[in-house]
């Protein structure tokens, strides 16, 4: 099975409500679609989740990275050959790690189908191919956030991830309004985008800590590059606290699994560049005894279904799981792939990550 081609379409779903954060707001899921073809006729889907302020990735620097630097370098590769592949894709540029990632997905689904099983069960996993995904709570007035969470828990979710980051006194009201609402139905995880200094972060979670708050984790207090500030939170405060944006690769979590900076560590495939590391960085924080997370950006069921088969195939090290992406869209555009029943994702035995087809795809001209 050799690469004949390599197309891209524009994906465009809009989200049920906005989806707000300390640093930004997104109303729609606009992903790069990435679909390989093979000379036997089968196709692998990748996507690519333009996120400027975290990856730096554009759409305009997704197309041009996989059309000018990435593409060339597969046409005519061998599926089989999927070390070399990933080498190839991984050393064409630095970064842009969304473009690499989406690349990355189809390569690995084309491998799976090769060989006719699910991808997770290539990837090693062989357990209940079923996962369970919290869901957001965007940052929004108290009571519009009192009024979500009720509405998620009573939709089935019992782990709401909460958005906060904007104002750390309103910040602190809300998430007491929200366990106040639903204490005893749904965990809480806290996710802070980078919006607090260590001192405010600290300051935060002793007052919630205080007030009988009990919270999962604490996603990210302090900007990304503080590595100190986060050990610093992380040294002072009982709810453990997890590296999200801090962490986009293997080296990094070695560097921060070696200073105690954190103690869990959020995986996403649009940092990570794809499966390649983020199966080494599951491999790494196995080793050393450090919980992960799997997460996901605004993207659709095509690129969350890799999220899922990986889940799955580290279900021992990837305790948590946060790819409620698809639930946030007005509908699913994928047809086949992973099966998503509000908070229950399941598998199918479909080899590859059993997408047929994507509805909707605009396609984009090659430059």
């Amino acid at each position: 099975m050799k690469i004949t081609d390599i197309r891209l379409g524009m994906l465009r779903v809009p989200l049920k409500t906005p989806f707000k954060t300390a640093l930004r707001t997104v109303d729609t899921v606009e992903d790069i679609v990435v679909m390989i073809d093979t000379d036997d006729g089968r196709t692998g889907y990748g996507e690519a989740a333009p996120t400027a302020v975290i990856t730096g990735d554009t759409h305009g620097s997704i197309i041009e990275a996989i059309n000018k630097v990435i593409g060339p370098r597969l046409i005519g590769r061998d599926i089989a050959d999927l070390n070399r592949n990933v080498q190839l894709v991984q050393t064409a540029m630095e970064r842009n790690t969304s473009a690499k990632a989406a690349v990355e997905i189809a390569l690995y689904d084309l491998w799976a189908q090769l060989y006719g099983a699910p991808l997770y069960r290539m990837l090693g996993g062989g357990g209940d191919p079923v996962v369970t995904t919290d869901l957001t709570i965007s940052v929004d007035y108290i009571d519009k956030m009192v009024a979500d969470s009720l509405a998620a828990v009573e939709r089935g979710f019992e782990s709401l991830k909460i958005k906060v980051g904007k104002d750390i006194g309103l910040d602190i009201e809300r998430v007491k309004a929200i366990h106040a609402a639903v204490d005893g139905r749904a965990l809480l995880r806290l996710d802070a985008n980078q919006g607090w200094t260590p001192k405010q972060a600290v300051s935060a979670i002793h007052a919630l800590e205080d007030a009988g708050v009990h919270l999962e984790l604490l996603e990210q207090p302090v900007p990304a590059r503080d590595i100190d500030g986060l050990k610093y939170v992380t040294e002072r405060v009982h709810t453990p606290v997890m590296a999200d944006e801090s962490v986009f690769g293997p080296a990094e979590v070695i560097d921060l699994i070696q200073r105690r900076a954190a103690d869990i560590i959020n995986i996403k495939l649009m940092k990570t560049g794809g499966i390649s590391n983020a199966v080494r960085i599951a491999d790494i924080a196995a080793v050393h005894g450090v919980d992960c997370m799997i997460g996901c950006m605004i993207e659709s069921a095509i690129s969350v279904a890799a999220a899922v088969h990986l889940a799955v195939a580290k279900a021992g090290i990837i305790t948590k799981v946060d790819l409620d992406g698809p639930s946030l869209c007005t509908f699913d555009p994928v047809d086949g792939g992973v099966e998503f029943n509000e908070s229950e994702i399941a598998i199918t035995d479909a080899p590859g990550l059993g997408i047929r087809s994507v509805r909707g795809l605009e396609p984009l001209a090659r430059a």
